[in-house]
This record gives structure tokens, sequence and C-alpha cells, in this order.
């Protein structure tokens, strides 16, 4: 069947079968996520949600600028957000046990840098 097919036309279908083998490797890895920060000349944010009352939430982000290996600035923001309430989850101790607890809902962190 693909013996009649000419050697520039096998070439490319290995060379993009190849590209495509390459370009599908190592999808976990994002070269975006590190654990150190470039103290050179960086700005560090962190962004967290604790909880003001039973209706309320604070959205607490901190910002570190970095330069020349020192921190010249710490800029943070509070904001007050409406409490998501509780929900009812099955939680396990040590031991094994499962018990049904009541627990506070928790906001999800979602960051775009551009």
């Amino acid at each position: 069947m693909y013996t009649n097919m000419k050697p520039i036309v096998l070439a490319i279908l290995g060379a993009a079968a190849l590209f495509l083998l390459i370009s599908c490797e190592d999808t976990e890895k994002n070269e975006d996520i590190t654990n150190t920060v470039n103290k050179d000349g960086a700005i560090e944010s962190a962004v967290k949600v604790e909880q003001l009352d039973s209706l309320r939430d604070v959205i607490i982000t901190t910002h570190s600028v970095w330069k020349d290996n020192t921190i010249i600035k710490n800029i943070e923001y509070r904001d007050t957000v409406p409490g998501l309430g509780m929900k009812r989850t099955v939680a396990e101790n040590a031991d094994g046990d499962m018990k049904d607890v009541t627990v506070k809902k928790e906001y999800e962190i979602y960051i775009t840098v551009k």
C-alpha cells in the first residue's frame, strides 16, 4: 500500500509524525511556574482570602517590588466581598473515620498575567 509513495512524501509524513510526538511531550511542564523570585528585578504578588465575619470575606492582594536584591516597595490592597456561605461535606480524620461536617465555602482564585 505504501510502497508506491515517493520518498519525499514519506519524509514529509515522517517529519509530521515526529513533530506531533515532540509537541505532545511534557504537557505538564510549564516554564512560567517558578519556585524562586528573580530579586534582581521583579514584582512578586500574593492573593489570599480571609473571613471577616459570617457574611463577608476580605481579599488581600500584596505586591513586593524587587530591585537589586532588595524590596523597594510593598503594596497591599484589601477588598471586602460577600462570603459564600457554608456547605456540607465528608471529612476524614487521622484514624480514617468519615464524618459529615459543615465547612465554609472558599473562593477559587484565578490569575491572568499579561
